[in-house]
Order: structure tokens, then sequence, then C-alpha cells
């Protein structure tokens, strides 16, 4: 397996106390899966935290015994690519309210002995990055030299450098926003009230039955839709027919229909229901634009837009800059020409590779030089 961290175990980590929300209730014991790979320095000056987005989780690289995929960002993660394993040591951990074995709604509840559900507390992003500041805290690492991630991952480095800036020193957010618009929050809504709306939710208390997988199927599918761009879907599917003809039924005729039902599919059997809705609630909380103007942010950022991206458009990418620029932050921006859609990041990684390989061997070399950035 070239350019590969081969295989990888995921690996977990508990803390006691109990952990305080924004919403002032309070959660514990707490776990966090995570993933590491490549090796910390005798410093410990060369760690990257990766941030997954909504439906992502710890896997982020290398392959597990017996898996024939690899994690999701594969293509950027390993010897020789962008995240470079050979000099830095990555770390990637499911978030606080996820389902691949950190802490959420389909954890056992000490209390009751039963899983969660909706007793579950609400969590913000914040919360997900105070978690993941207890799990850096764990690896002994004083300051991280990046946070990455993109979409609901591109939250969390900004939530990062805005909480602990002492501990970052650069951030790369990908295909984000400052806070959800109003057609972000209505999408959200929607998923949500596809997935309630399915009697086999039972308000949450599903665990004994089994998932409600027409909701969240459809809920799946809304989602595609937003990730592709009209361009990529016209280039993959057109108007093309599964068996040359009309069914005149309802049956899945289009390319597309079929491939919609397929990620649907596909998503009930790996994804939790009720950690969809706390995650989409989570992410519509999330608001960075109120933050003080006086307090100081030494963090280096690279920030990355898709021309193509219309569920995360540049301008709030540029929203982004533009705060920072206000604040006199070393910060470099690039809209990149990809077709993809919002999939880009996780799918159009040439132009990335090149940007945050050199944004990263900049960092790691202990000066800064201010970019041009684009599109402003």
């Amino acid at each position: 397996m070239p350019n590969t961290v081969a295989l990888v175990k995921t690996e977990y980590f508990t803390f006691t106390d109990k952990f305080m929300l924004e919403s002032g209730k309070s959660l514990g014991p707490v776990t966090l899966a995570y993933e590491t790979y490549g090796r910390l320095d005798q410093k410990k000056e060369n760690a990257i935290l990766i941030t997954h987005a909504l439906s992502g989780d710890a896997h982020a690289a290398g392959y597990h015994e017996g898996d024939d995929e690899p994690g999701w960002w594969e293509s950027m993660i390993g010897p020789g690519k962008a995240f470079d394993t050979d000099k830095y040591f990555v770390v990637c951990s499911n978030i606080l309210g996820g389902c691949k074995g950190s802490t959420g709604p389909s954890s056992i509840n000490p209390e009751t002995g039963k899983p969660y559900g909706l007793d579950f507390p609400v969590i913000t992003i914040a919360d997900m990055v105070n978690a993941q500041r207890h799990l850096i805290d764990h690896l002994g690492i004083e300051q991280l030299l990046c946070v990455a991630g993109g979409s609901m991952g591109g939250m969390q480095v900004l939530q990062w450098a805005a909480s602990y800036p002492e501990r970052v020193k650069s951030a790369i957010p990908i295909a984000t926003a400052l806070k959800h618009s109003p057609q972000q929050i209505a999408f959200d809504e929607v998923v949500r009230q596809a997935i309630m709306a399915d009697p086999d939710w039972r308000g949450g208390d599903y665990y004994d039955f089994g998932q409600p997988e027409r909701g969240l199927a459809v809920s799946r599918m809304i989602g595609h839709i937003t990730f592709m761009s009209e361009q990529s879907m016209e280039e993959k599917f057109s108007r093309k027919l599964r068996n040359g003809k009309y069914s005149y039924d309802f049956a899945a005729d289009f390319e597309v229909e079929n491939y919609l039902r397929y990620r649907g599919d596909k998503f009930v059997k790996r994804f939790d229901a009720n950690s969809y809705l706390y995650i989409t609630k989570a992410m519509d909380y999330f608001d960075l634009t109120q933050i003080p103007h006086d307090r100081k942010i030494e963090t280096r950022f690279l920030v990355i837009s898709f021309k193509s991206d219309w569920l995360y458009p540049s301008y709030q990418s540029q929203e982004i800059v533009r705060h920072l620029k206000r604040r006199w932050v070393d910060t470099t921006y690039c809209e990149l020409p990809s077709t993809y859609g919002h999939d880009a990041f996780l799918m159009d990684v040439d132009a990335q590779q090149e940007l945050v390989t050199h944004f990263l061997d900049k960092t790691y070399n202990g000066y800064s030089v201010v970019e041009s950035y684009y599109a402003l």
C-alpha cells in the first residue's frame, strides 16, 4: 500500500469528570473515538488535528483490518501527501454527539442503563471542540501545529481558533461558514422533520426496534443533492434512464433517482438517526460573528472555498476572511474552480494538496508571510 498509513486501529479516550455544556447541562463520562497517524516529535510541535464533517468519523486515513475502503480523507493524509505523516502527527476524533465510538444519543446513559435517545443534551460546536481539547490534553500536546477540516469540520476549526487561540498555530477551514444562513437552517430543518415524521422514530426511543430507515434515508438523499453542483449532476447523470425507457410507475427510472436511493439505503446502515438530529442542530446554533474584535488571534489561516459550492458558497468563506483581516490576522484565501460542488473538499484534492503543503511547510518551519488572497 504505497503512500498510505496502511493498517490503523481506532482508539478510545474517556474522561469521567462531569463535562459542562454550553446549555448549562452536564454530561459524563464522555468517550471520544480517535485515530492517529505518524509520530509525535520529541518537542510535541508537529501535531495536526483533523476535524470531520457531519457524517464523518475518526477513520480519516489508512485501512481497518478487513476493510476494502480507506478512511474518508485518504487522498490528503499519508506519506508525502498534504498532511504528510512522515513529517506530522495527525489526529482525528469522532465528535461528541456522533455514533462511531464517541458519546452520543445512541450511547448508554449510565443513569438508566439504556441508550440516551432524546435524554441526550443538546450540544454545540463549542461543546465538540471542548471535548476534543480534553483529548489533546490527554495526548500531551500543548499547541497544535494546525487544525484543519471541511464543512462542519471547518466550523470546528474556526471554533478552535476562537476558543483556544493560544493552542492553535495555524488553521485551515474549508468550504464552511461563520454561521448558517436561513437557507442552510431550512435544509437542516427539512432533514430533521423527515426523520421525526417516520413512525419508526418513536420519539427518539427506537433502539429496541430498529432505525427510522425511511426518514433517515430521505434525509440523506436531500443532503446528497446539496453536496453536488448542477454541473456535476449533469455530467454524472444527465437524464439517463436505467432501463432505456419509462416504467410509467414510481420506480427509479432515472439514474439520479437510483443513485439517491442507493445513498440513502447505504447511509442508514452506518449512521444513527438521532445523531443526525443533534449534529444538524449544533451546526444551526453555530455563530462566531459576535466575537469581540479586541481578542487577539495569532493563528495563521488558510481559507479555501470552491466556486461551484452552493451549499457553503464562497461569499461565506470571504466573510471569514474579512473578519480575520479586520483583526490583522495572517490570512490566505483561495477560491478553487472545482465543478464538484460542496463535495469538492473530499474529491478534488490536487489543488488543495499544493495549497495545504505549502501553507503547512511555512508554518512548520517557523516563519510567516502574509499571502495574497483572491475573489474578495
